[in-house]
């Protein structure tokens, strides 16, 4: 079983190299080998490889960014996951990829399932969603993941900003009017191994489509960086703030380009029911991460 895995540089690519090691020959190409803003380029990729499975974590994350960066997000996030979609039908191949919160606009009162509208609200969001649709379109033999707030020990990531900043800084603002659930590189990466898993199983009964995998509970990105100062400062890191110098704020006093979620919150009980697994909450995860930093 030849499984290709895009972006393994990245958190989520990271930690899915070594989930999928059990299943098959797992292909981890980085962004060097794999240019997913170049359509013709990923054709001849996936025709020299011709992989069983295609994992797709790779996406231009850059949410700002892309406020600006138009055509390079939606090369990335849009078109790339339509050719790979296209690829797979012709070839008989299984797609999974990853998506985001910030397909949906936030407004919802409670967590959002899989069948709720679509309504992103910035050029990040927006491109992401195309790629969704455009999987759909193309492909039945596909899983979309979506997830949010993800962290982990590589590559970039809220909790590290936190854990430099802390150390710089004698006091920190942050938002405390986003709700959503931080969620382990580690815990995608398992979820993701079992669910690649149930459709080498019996890929005829498999139940492809949409499901949302994050981390089980909610928290703002202000008691999430308190949770973070706190733990850190019982491993004794030399830590110049402390959990009481960090301050709630709106998300108006933070203004930035792209407009984010103010509910990021998913509910996950069709992966957990798929699966028949309990998702842990999201504190374990952030707590292992610390640690292992």
């Amino acid at each position: 079983m030849k499984i290709l895995l895009t972006g393994v540089t990245g958190q989520v690519g990271f930690e899915l190299q070594s989930a999928l090691a059990s299943l098959g020959e797992v292909i981890a190409l980085t962004r060097q080998e794999l240019d997913l803003a170049d359509a013709a380029s990923i054709v001849l990729v996936l025709n020299h490889y011709q992989p069983d499975i295609i994992v797709n974590p790779a996406a231009y994350t850059a949410v700002d960014k892309a406020e600006t960066e138009i055509a390079q997000a939606m090369a990335i996030n849009a078109d790339a996951p339509k050719v790979m979609a296209a690829w797979a039908e012709k070839n008989n191949a299984f797609l999974v990829h990853y998506s985001t919160d910030y397909v949906f606009d936030g407004t919802k009162e409670s967590p959002y399932i899989e069948s709720d509208n679509t309504n992103p609200q910035s050029v990040y969001g927006h491109s992401k969603c195309l790629g969704e649709e455009a999987i759909r379109a193309t492909t039945a033999r596909h899983l979309i993941l979506r997830t949010s707030w993800v962290f982990g020990v590589h590559s970039h990531n809220f909790m590290k900003t936190i854990l430099r900043l802390a150390k710089e800084k004698e006091s920190l603002n942050i938002v405390a009017d986003q709700w959503g659930a931080p969620t382990s590189a580690t815990l995608i990466a398992e979820l993701s191994g079992l669910m690649i898993q149930r459709y080498l199983a019996s890929p005829t009964s498999f139940n492809y489509g949409t499901y949302h995998l994050s981390a089980y509970g909610a928290t703002t990105w202000y008691d999430y960086a308190r949770y973070i100062v706190q733990l850190a400062s019982t491993k004794q890191v030399p830590l110049i703030v402390t959990e009481n110098a960090i301050y709630p704020i709106p998300s108006s006093a933070y203004p930035v380009p792209a407009v984010r979620p103010a509910n990021s919150r998913l509910d996950c009980n069709k992966l957990a029911s798929y699966l028949a697994v309990s998702i842990p909450d999201w504190q374990q995860g952030v707590a292992k991460v610390i640690a292992a930093l």
